[in-house]
């Protein structure tokens, strides 16, 4: 398989389409000003913490390998790919009912088919508080609702997002699976929940419960396994010394970027992430 090149031309490399989801973490913002710190040259794509996938979306692979953990968002992605028109009559109707007791009712219900579930994804993503998904210790979704009533987008097209998720392989697998399957050439995007050695906010403690720092030593093994088998890879997490102590082996650049994660704007300044280059 030809390899894949990134343009040096920014022009070339703009996101090819808005992604669905508005995603605590999401990297819109590192795939506006960062695309230079990715290799120029790569086989296949892989990113085991897909989210938002801002960057997938940004970068257009002609292969890849696609996963999270989270079922939910990975139905999300297969009914996009698979019946994106279906999806779009379905927010239209959420659009027309939604209110305030609307909104709690569909947090409340529980959809057995794959569209209906997925149409429920991003009702609530675009219609809770700051897009942020949440769950308690019984897996139910319990972010109140937001601000913003609009369900249907101007920038909504999933056809398009359709036609570039069906050159992907999408599968709802813990990281290292996935991870451990890259081989010689490709290129790894690793965007981890961000946790720290010690808690140092109400977000990275709230992860600390979806993805423990004993999760992150594994993750950074298995980052350590793929380099050696000529994997390209790049991994953001928080800008702590505790993170950066962890890999120590590699480069590393701090890069900061707007934070969206407050219960008032004034709260929300700029903080540093760490990107690191093993490759």
């Amino acid at each position: 398989m030809a390899n894949f090149l990134l343009s040096k031309d920014p022009r070339q490399n703009e996101i090819a389409v808005v992604p669905p989801l508005k995603w605590a973490g999401g990297k819109r913002w590192f795939a506006s000003n960062h695309l230079e710190l990715l290799p120029e040259k790569f086989n296949n794509y892989v990113e085991p913490f897909l989210g938002s996938g801002a960057l997938f979306f940004s970068v257009r692979p002609e292969k890849s390998i696609l996963s999270d953990v989270n079922e939910e968002l990975i139905n999300l992605y297969e009914v996009i790919r698979d019946e994106p028109k279906a999806l779009k009559a379905k927010l239209a109707e959420h659009q027309r009912k939604h209110g305030t007791d609307y909104y709690y009712e569909v947090r409340r219900s529980r959809p057995r088919k794959a569209l209906n579930t997925a149409a429920r994804t991003l009702y609530l993503n675009r219609t809770c508080w700051n897009g942020l998904y949440r769950v308690n210790l019984q897996g139910q979704f319990n972010v109140p609702k937001g601000t913003k009533d609009n369900v249907v987008l101007e920038t909504d097209n999933f056809e398009k997002l359709a036609a570039i998720l069906l050159t992907a392989t999408i599968k709802c697998q813990d990281f290292e699976l996935t991870l451990d399957a890259a081989q010689k050439g490709d290129f790894a995007f690793i965007d981890p929940p961000y946790t720290v050695a010690h808690n140092n906010n109400g977000f990275v403690k709230y992860n600390q419960n979806l993805f423990s720092w004993d999760d992150q030593v594994r993750l950074r093994n298995a980052v350590k396994r793929a380099t050696r088998r000529g994997v390209k890879v790049l991994v953001t997490n928080a800008a702590h010394e505790s993170v950066i102590s962890l890999y120590k082996d590699f480069e590393h650049v701090i890069v900061d970027r707007a934070g969206v994660i407050a219960g008032k704007a004034s709260a929300r300044g700029r903080y540093e992430e760490v990107v690191i280059k093993c490759f």
